[in-house]
């Protein structure tokens, strides 16, 4: 199908101490999207320290050097801004949106906190227990919590950097030290470990300038070393389950390991539109028969990555499937007509209507998550982080578009059961 690139416009340039700069002016609107990504996640944490790149994260927001606590809330929504930060499997951003006026008010408050957050034992220990309340609201008292992104990869992958629990343990939280959050700081948030985005109303040579006067004395410290979290792929499958108290109906998730997403990317791909096909919609391959005809399952999904980022991730990954069954649901029956769609679409193929439908409505999703500028500056910041290559925001839609039937057949042909982990919930306790 063809679908159009976009034409946004991204300039780079990277400052003597290694922070990488990308700028996307857009003057239709008088607002900026700011955003900073670090090139560290939960893949980077230590043994030992599982929960430590969101703990950090917290730890951003905590005063810096020169700013006292919720001094940054202060100064951004005192301009009429909004700001956020989140961490992933292979990043960790921090961001925020504000009238164009405020850009450098902006600028000024993540230069500063990259220069030295304030890690002090009363805010670390105060982190700690905001980031324990949270494992207790979005996993331990929550239906299906941390279902599948917490559960399943301990069952796909055996290295600790894979497989780990990226909330953390509370013996593990607890146990951090003021020297220990120094120590991630100096390794990880370095300048030359970052990338600074700016989309939006701005002007090239004075958003410029203004970059250089407040990131150009941050300290020079080279990126370190990423390692190789590469793992051999599955050669038989696995299978586990786990009772959960609080969830009222059973559910299964299961997935394939899939291409490296930035090294093979033109492999990797076909699995991205293939998820769709089965999931994306009540048209939909699987929805079709399990949901409407069979109501086998209550509802499912399919994605590409744990956390569904198929563009912010790097391998290993996996292609998921997920599904909530109804009362009595036989898992087994589930996962056995799972298979039996994707050899069906290996064998048959799909029509060019149906490809085309699905392209279309993943054209229309990432036009629409980059067209506020904030998704933009996100967006631009993480492709240029991982493959230095934050023009490819405009190609993503196209290449989309030009995958073809012939490679999502040979996409469903990859993910047999031989290759599958999955981990199934038994509702309320189990026996």
């Amino acid at each position: 199908m063809k679908i159009p690139a976009t034409k946004y416009p991204v300039e780079r340039f990277t400052l003597d101490n290694g922070l990488r700069v990308v700028l996307a002016p857009d003057r239709s609107a008088p607002v900026v999207g700011v955003a900073v990504v670090y090139d560290v996640g939960i893949r980077s944490e230590p043994e030992g320290r599982t929960g430590f790149a969101h703990l950090f994260e917290h730890l951003m927001f905590q005063g810096s050097e020169n700013l006292e606590k919720l001094a940054h809330f202060r100064h951004v929504q005192g301009a009429g801004g909004t700001f956020n930060g989140s961490t992933h499997l292979d990043y960790t951003d921090y961001f925020e949106t504000l009238p164009s006026g405020a850009l450098e008010r902006a600028l000024f408050l993540e230069a500063d906190r990259m220069r030295g957050p304030r890690l002090t034992e009363e805010n670390l220990r105060n982190q700690v227990d905001v980031v324990k309340e949270e494992i207790r609201v979005n996993v331990l008292n929550r239906p299906y919590g941390g279902f599948p992104w917490l559960k399943l990869p301990p069952v796909m992958f055996d290295t600790f950097p894979n497989a780990h629990d990226g909330y953390g343990s509370f013996e593990d939280l607890e146990s951090a030290t003021v020297p220990d959050a120094a120590e991630f700081f100096a390794r990880y948030y370095a300048a030359g470990n970052a990338v600074l985005s700016v989309a939006g109303d701005l002007d090239v040579a004075a958003a410029t300038e203004m970059i250089e006067r407040h990131f150009g004395d941050v300290p020079a410290r080279p990126a370190p070393a990423r390692p190789d979290f590469d793992e051999p792929d599955l050669t038989s499958e696995r299978r586990e389950s786990y009772a959960d108290k609080l969830a009222p109906l059973p559910a299964v998730a299961a997935a394939w390991r899939v291409p490296d997403p930035i090294n093979d990317f033109a492999a990797y791909l076909p699995y991205v539109v293939l998820a769709e096909v089965l999931t994306d919609g009540d048209a939909s391959r699987l929805v079709e028969r399990m949901v409407l005809r069979d109501r086998t399952v209550t509802s499912l999904g399919g994605y590409l990555g744990f956390m569904g980022e198929p563009f912010e991730v790097r391998d290993p990954t996996a292609a998921l499937l997920q599904f909530h069954l109804p009362p009595g649901g036989d898992v087994d029956k589930v996962l056995r007509t799972a298979d039996e769609e994707l050899e069906r679409l290996a064998t048959e193929g799909l029509d060019a209507a149906e490809l085309g439908r699905v392209q279309a409505r993943m054209a229309t999703h990432l036009l629409r998550d980059t067209d506020a500028v904030l998704g933009r500056a996100l967006r631009i910041a993480v492709l240029e982080e991982q493959r230095g290559e934050p023009e490819l925001i405009n190609e993503l839609p196209r290449l989309i578009g030009e995958v073809t039937r012939a490679q999502i057949q040979e996409a469903a042909a990859t993910l047999t059961p031989q290759r599958r982990a999955s981990i199934e919930v038994i509702p309320g306790g189990g026996q």
